[in-house]
């Protein structure tokens, strides 16, 4: 379909996914539909099941679930000072020249870097990181505090 101005239309892409699902289905072997149309009904759209006709695995899942976040998000996370303005974050070294650092509100509003930021007008939000905890955290895998992953 082209517009008037030859610039082909945007597509509904939540139509286009919906139309993908009743054509193709969800991939999990189970036929929930509700309608006699093969629509879902009112209900949200969403890649699992909920087990809501079994209240025993559904506790069960969300715990597994809730668990599984914990651990990605916080295993192998080690406390790293600032060596300039003391702020503690959560760091780990995952690969070679890659560093998830976890910053908590308190560090990232007592950062001297990123009160510069701010205080420039910039949006900290859109800094790559601060230049100073960067120092730290090197400071932190040369005194084996940190493990620094080895290329493969």
């Amino acid at each position: 379909m082209a517009r008037s101005n030859d610039q082909p239309a945007v597509p509904d892409v939540d139509r286009l996914a919906r139309s993908m699902l009743l054509l193709h289905g969800d991939h999990h072997g189970h036929d929930e539909r509700n309608g006699s149309n093969g629509s879902r009904g009112s209900h949200s759209w969403s890649k699992s099941r909920d087990f809501t006709n079994d209240p025993q695995r559904a506790a069960a899942v969300a715990e597994a679930s809730r668990a599984d976040r914990e651990r990605y998000l916080t295993s192998g996370l080690q406390p790293v000072d600032c060596r300039f303005c003391h702020v503690t974050v959560t760091v780990k070294r995952v690969g070679p020249g890659h560093t998830a650092v976890q910053w908590n509100a308190e560090a990232a509003q007592r950062c001297a870097h990123f009160a510069e930021v701010r205080e420039s007008g910039g949006d900290t939000a859109r800094t790559k990181s601060c230049p100073r905890l960067g120092d730290s955290i090197e400071h932190a895998v040369a005194e084996g505090y940190l493990d620094d992953i080895e290329p493969d």
